[in-house]
């Protein structure tokens, strides 16, 4: 199982890098490299004499490509390594389902006309679609990996705050992340060269309608970062053993470095590597959250009441 296990985790940091590269894509203005053709590139297999556009589209495509490859790879794997009904099984045959809704998603991107500089509000709305797809997607590769080591499945009936916490942690991210997407669209399409200029711009009575949402992304994040802690601190007082504490503990440091890479990023009006920055520290926020429901919410386990107390982390009691 341990070959498994690593094997899962594998493919999960890779799909990072797609997504990471994705964004790339996006924020380069390099959507249309291989114009409204899929999955041909300009009608062609393998483009001859590219543009720097079409060579960062066909390599996103041909990374996405072996994405797939990969998670097919995982659910043959996990057929044969777990019986039938087993929560690894169910985890990797909804990772590629996800996964081909992912493409289907991006080729109706490419198909419709809604990337480079189209400023259509559709292109927004499909933008926060292919995010929260996204997030499914790793949120299943997470759990194929966590459960082919630890418990599997999780049960929500009976647990009461910690299962409505955690519900309310995943809209939050949700939220947060949509909006984050709409934003950073935002910032492609209308680029700032500085705070003021970019405040300026959304203030503008003339701005468009993705510069008037930009702003919201920002008190979604704090709003989403308060729920975050919130949840964490619950998760540990209900359930404090080795397995939440791992997970709490590291969603509570990723929430505060990616404010952090936040603030930082409104500041430097967006640079491109940045933005790569944010969102992969948004990606592992989700994992971190999925992580921490598998621990919490395993079947079998018992919550900590008034009855069975238990001592908390120093800073992180109440």
């Amino acid at each position: 199982m341990r070959s498994f296990t690593r094997f899962a985790w594998a493919v999960l940091t890779y799909n990072l890098l797609v997504v990471a590269w994705g964004a790339f894509v996006r924020a380069t203005g390099s959507g249309a490299g291989c114009g409204k053709h899929w999955p041909m590139c300009n009608g062609q297999v393998v483009p001859r004499a590219p543009a720097v556009e079409t060579v960062i589209e066909f390599t996103h495509r041909a990374m996405s490509g072996v994405a797939l490859l990969l998670v097919v790879a995982l659910v043959v794997a996990a057929v044969r390594a777990f019986p039938a009904g087993h929560p690894v099984r169910k985890a990797a045959w909804a990772s590629l389902g996800l996964m081909i809704l992912e493409a289907l998603v991006g080729a109706g991107l490419v198909l419709f006309g809604w990337v480079a500089k189209d400023t259509s509000f559709a292109r927004g709305w499909v933008m926060g679609v292919h995010l929260a797809n996204t997030f499914l997607l790793l949120g299943a590769l997470a759990l194929t990996a966590d459960w082919s080591a630890q418990p599997g499945g999780m049960r929500f009936a009976g647990r009461g705050a910690i299962a409505g916490g955690l519900w309310l942690g995943f809209a939050s991210v949700l939220l947060a992340g949509v909006t984050g997407a709409v934003a950073a669209l935002g910032d492609t399409l209308f680029p700032a060269t500085s705070f003021v200029e970019g405040l300026r711009q959304e203030l503008s009575t003339e701005a468009h309608v993705l510069l008037r949402l930009r702003v919201l992304h920002p008190f979604a994040a704090i709003a989403t970062a308060g729920v975050l802690l919130l949840v964490a601190r619950l998760a540990l007082r209900l359930r404090p053993d080795a397995r939440v504490r791992r997970a709490a503990l590291g969603l509570v440091g990723l929430v505060a470095v990616e404010l952090l890479a936040g603030v930082v990023n409104v500041a430097l009006a967006a640079p491109v590597w940045l933005q790569l920055v944010h969102l992969l520290l948004a990606d592992l926020i989700w994992i971190a959250l999925v992580l921490l429901a598998a621990a919490s919410l395993a079947p079998g386990r018992v919550e900590v009441t008034a009855e069975t107390p238990a001592a908390l982390p120093a800073g992180l009691g109440g």
